[in-house]
């Protein structure tokens, strides 16, 4: 194997990184590595340009309105709360299009509006202030703007407020309201001047009974519209934080989603590109940006592929490359009560759904490995090929400077395991390697992360040993099944 060395000057780390994979696969599944040739790539991580730190709550979980009142009744039973602590500080985000179409709020001086199916109440929001309480999460509170209501809406955030307390994180007007005119909530000549004058008036409404709240928008739902809308939110609206959403498959596309396409390479350079459109829009302005509602496929996800360890990997490697690009959080979208859809949590049962015991799904997995690069900072890191093994590498650099790989297999299962080689300095002799496994990339149970499977309680615990490294002509060598993923935590001692 040829190794290439790279003067990269990683003083900051004491390593000096040029590292190369290989081991890629022929097109063994159905077209998903058609590039692949099985000849070395070499990745190349710059040690002296460290990124912003991934913020504390990065994580983070989105479902629909209407499930909040459910949600909120597992304040007081289940293992909801230790679900959520297991990832540390997160956003619940609660909007999607059940927002605009389904929920209104409901109280003494608001009178449930012929259009809603559902409410919701101040008695919703003290539940769920509970969860927020004893979870340590924040909430993202989507109010509807389709069904044009500022006075509601403003009285809806004042209970919101009086019921969450410091644990409101913000407040988003209208879901997908880039879509409003496609959807006839407003006219087809529907464009972000119109919605810019009717946030407008929601601000002020909200704003004079709840001094002080913060807004985020504008939750449109891509990265194209996003260039337009995002940049016109923050110059006349200045939201704290900037949101748009992101579905790497549609519903209704042709070719029809499939595992394939969700893991192709094709893909991940797509979202590269949708993530520098996010990113540009929010650097240029000076505010912040969150994907606030992402998954596999939209319309809540396709059975086989939204519910399988596929969308593990996918997850997995889609979250790493966020994190690299700056965006501030990520809300993977869910449904508590479907478990063969997109949802990293669910009841497969109603009587489990009753006691409030909801089952981690594969996605699940993927935000606990993401928890640990909670406060590192991403290293720029670029891989070169002859031929494009389907692998996504990503380092960082640990609060405590340890170097940290993600490395995200997404060849067929059977191809040969990807051997990564790292030139680094002599003092890092052990590794920590944390693996994401499950038996095919099709399986829906099985998942692990570090050998083991979060309990019934919602807890999960694993400390990998320290392993010797393997060190060939001053490079040390990991490998990498197909069909896997690892958090790699390179160490100087095995005690570290």
């Amino acid at each position: 194997m040829r190794l290439l060395a790279a003067a990269l000057g990683v003083a900051a780390l004491g390593v000096g990184l040029a590292a190369i994979l290989s081991g890629g696969a022929g097109d063994a599944d159905g077209g998903r590595s058609a590039t692949a040739t099985g000849g070395p790539v070499t990745v190349l991580i710059d040690g002296r340009h460290p990124g912003k730190r991934v913020p504390q709550r990065f994580i983070g979980l989105s479902f629909e309105v209407a499930a909040l009142p459910q949600f909120s009744a597992f304040a007081d039973r289940g293992n909801v709360v230790s679900l959520l602590r297991s990832l540390g500080p997160g956003v619940l985000r609660f909007g999607g299009v059940s927002a605009d179409t389904q929920v209104a709020w409901t109280d003494a001086a608001t009178p449930r509006p012929a259009w809603a199916t559902r409410v919701l109440d101040s008695r919703d929001l003290r539940r769920l202030g509970r969860i927020a309480s004893r979870s340590g999460w924040n909430v993202l509170l989507t109010v509807g703007l389709a069904h044009y209501e500022p006075i509601a809406a403003a009285r809806e955030v004042a209970a919101a407020r009086a019921a969450l307390g410091a644990h409101l994180a913000a407040i988003e007007i209208g879901n997908e309201p880039d879509a409003y005119g496609q959807h006839q909530f407003r006219s087809s000549s529907w464009t972000f001047a119109g919605y810019d004058a009717e946030v407008a008036s929601y601000r002020r409404a909200i704003a004079s009974a709840v001094p002080g709240v913060r807004f985020d928008g504008p939750g449109v739902s891509g990265s194209q519209i996003f260039v337009t809308w995002g940049a016109g939110e923050a110059l006349t609206q200045r939201p704290a934080v900037l949101t748009g959403h992101h579905y790497p498959l549609g519903c209704h596309q042709t070719p029809a989603p499939s595992i394939e396409r969700l893991l192709s390479i094709a893909t991940r350079k797509l979202e590269g590109q949708s993530l520098g459109r996010f990113m540009s829009v929010s650097r240029s302005r000076g505010i912040p940006f969150r994907l606030d509602e992402v998954n596999s496929v939209s319309c809540g996800g396709t059975a086989g592929i939204s519910n399988t360890f596929a969308s593990t990997l996918w997850a997995t490697g889609y979250l790493a490359e966020a994190m690299a690009a700056g965006v501030s959080g990520i809300n993977l979208q869910g449904n508590p009560v479907n478990c063969r859809g997109y949802s990293p949590l669910c009841a497969p049962t109603p009587r489990l759904l009753a006691s409030g015991v909801l089952h981690p799904q594969p996605e699940w997995y993927a935000l606990l490995l993401a928890r640990s690069l909670v406060g590192a900072r991403p290293l720029p890191t670029t891989t070169r090929a002859i031929g494009s093994p389907n692998v996504v590498v990503q380092a960082f650099k640990t609060a405590g400077g340890r170097p940290r790989l993600v490395i995200v297999d997404d060849e067929p299962l059977g191809a040969p395991a990807v051997v990564l080689h790292l030139r680094v300095g002599r003092s890092y002799r052990w590794a920590r390697v944390l693996s994401l496994r499950a038996p095919t990339p099709s399986a829906s149970t099985g998942v692990t992360l570090g050998g083991r499977a979060v309990a019934r309680d919602g807890s999960w615990h694993s400390t990998p040993p320290a392993t010797p490294l393997v060190r060939r002509r001053g490079a040390i060598t990991l490998k990498v099944p197909a069909s896997s993923a690892a958090l790699v935590t390179l160490l100087q001692a095995p005690a570290s």
